[in-house]
């Protein structure tokens, strides 16, 4: 429904849309300036006070002579509002819309259109480091759950006139603020292109989990895949180091993370603390990381195809062998432990912090040292688990340390059940998992090296120098 020149049918129309006399905190006001009618409507808890208060006082000291001059709502806005981000709309859905979302809408007796103030304010937290991406050296601050305050930490990292942030709206229901952040002359248009036709596609209610709900949604018809399709960051200069490089980023309000699209297995082998110090140490610590990566999916199975082929194995490396008997096989006993450590991560995020280390020690000792003593597990697979554990830390993204752990349960199954043939196909299923990948964007999940782009490979896996202007 369309604006009226008539004031009472206008608020009418609002009134009729809004549950005013069950919600408390829809609040409305009717004022008279001059003689003529005026209406207020706005959302407590979402108004600041002072710009409110700031309004009211231009209003009521306006002169007669002045007010009688302003014909329109535009020159109501011009002339009397001191307000900076204000705008006129006729369209009472987008009225509504506006309102929901924390905005004040303001409606005056004989002008063309509803006047919408953003004097918002939200909640917020200070810009914290996120405790899941900490560094030794570099900046401590982190997104927070308000979009507009996430836009502006990386706007203060890129000073240039290509960023773009681009808002859309999704959700029928929760109708979620959902920003498209690029670099202008750097991103790639068809990317870009695919990104926005498929947000604007999107037909669902709510974004109740926000970013994962706006994945699964991007991603409905592969959802049996582990593999991630965003590499999620709550740091807003591994965002802007992103943006630098041609991607797209993708900010859900109510959300401390940004999404960076399209992500490719190789950008999970990055981390910011590599810049943060001199190429040598970064390029130790990359490869390091990268042979923890890569040392995790094996080394349970490889240990089980190790005491199949027990004969076979030199003398030097009989150490490696179990040294106490055992009666669970050892593949139970690998099965077991893996879902003992996610049992045991479970219920440490649902313990007390006051509790929660003092809790996790005595846990791990008890059932460390009960289970070896009551023959369900030997001292090696406790070992190995705990390594694979310790190695899913050493890069940040829980849903690529899920994937790899689900592709280590495959292989490890495929070895217990046919050997070194079981182990073998393990690998290439795993392979051909990851090369039937692809982005939300539709690019290669093994891009760069399906299709092969060397330069772009060698920068993923090595930290390079970073070049200036001149070079």
């Amino acid at each position: 429904m369309k604006f009226s020149s008539e004031f009472e049918k206008n608020v009418s129309e609002i009134r009729s849309r809004l549950p005013l006399e069950k919600s408390f905190d829809i609040l409305e006001r009717n004022i008279l300036i001059h003689n003529k009618k005026a209406y207020l409507v706005f959302l407590d808890g979402l108004t600041k006070d002072d710009a409110l208060r700031s309004l009211m006082k231009s209003i009521y000291f306006l002169k007669e002579d002045i007010f009688k001059n302003l014909k329109t709502s535009k020159d109501f806005i011009e002339k009397v509002i001191p307000n900076i981000e204000v705008a006129e709309e006729t369209d009472f859905d987008k009225i509504i819309d506006s309102l929901l979302s924390g905005q004040t809408i303001m409606i005056i007796e004989g002008y063309n259109s509803a006047i919408i103030l953003d004097i918002r304010t939200y909640p917020a937290r200070g810009p914290e480091e996120p405790d899941k991406e900490k560094v030794l050296r570099g900046a401590r601050d982190g997104f927070v759950e308000t979009i507009v305050f996430n836009t502006a930490l990386i706007r203060r990292r890129i000073r240039d006139t290509n960023l773009t942030f681009e808002m859309t709206t999704i959700g029928s229901s929760s109708k979620t603020d959902v920003a498209i952040g690029y670099m202008g002359n750097l991103v790639n248009k068809k990317a870009l292109d695919t990104l926005k036709k498929r947000l604007s596609s999107l037909e669902v209610d709510a974004l109740t989990m926000g970013d994962e709900s706006l994945v699964e949604s991007l991603n409905s018809n592969n959802w049996f895949n582990p593999f991630p399709k965003v590499r999620y960051t709550e740091r807003p200069d591994v965002t802007a180091a992103h943006i630098l490089e041609g991607k797209i980023i993708l900010l859900v309000d109510n959300n401390p993370t940004a999404m960076l699209i399209p992500t490719c297995i190789f950008d999970f082998f990055e981390n910011i603390e590599d810049y943060y110090f001199p190429i040598l140490t970064g390029n130790y610590l990359r490869i390091i990381r990268n042979f923890i990566f890569i040392a995790q999916i094996f080394i349970t199975p490889c240990y089980l195809l190790l005491v199949h082929y027990q004969n076979l194995i030199p003398t030097s490396l009989k150490f490696l062998l179990p040294s106490t008997s055992y009666t669970v096989p050892l593949i139970f006993q690998f099965l077991l432990l893996e879902i003992g450590i996610d049992g045991l991560k479970l219920a440490s995020l649902n313990t007390p912090s006051s509790l929660g280390m003092s809790l996790s020690v005595i846990g791990a000792l008890l059932l460390g040292e009960y289970t070896v003593n009551t023959g369900w597990l030997i001292p090696e697979t406790i070992l190995y688990m705990a390594i694979v554990a310790l190695a899913s830390f050493t890069q940040p993204s829980i849903e690529l340390s899920y994937a790899i752990k689900f592709l280590r349960i495959i292989i490890l199954i495929l070895t217990g059940l046919f050997n070194i043939w079981g182990f073998i196909i393990g690998i290439i299923f795993s392979i051909i998992i990851m090369a039937s990948t692809k982005t939300l964007t539709g690019e290669s999940y093994l891009y760069p090296l399906i299709p092969f782009n060397g330069a772009a490979l060698r920068k993923l896996l090595f930290r390079s120098k970073i070049k200036s202007n001149k070079s």
